[in-house]
């Protein structure tokens, strides 16, 4: 049986944590940023956990994660 192709959209911007977790990054973190507040910008930095209907949907997107 071949293997199972994961959605190169969402292995690109997902991650796992070693507890099976989904990361993601911030948004809105790109471009546009001299409007905004020092703290949003700051709070923006680190990744964060997905909530958990979210993070169902991804590991249906990618099986081997």
């Amino acid at each position: 049986m071949p293997k199972m192709k994961s959605k190169r959209s969402a292995a690109k911007r997902f991650s796992f944590t070693g507890t099976g977790k989904v990361k993601r990054a911030s948004a809105n973190h790109r471009h546009n940023m001299t409007h905004k507040a020092q703290s949003v910008k700051v709070g923006q930095r680190r990744t964060k956990i997905l909530a958990s209907g979210d993070a169902a949907l991804v590991r249906l997107m990618l099986p081997y994660g």
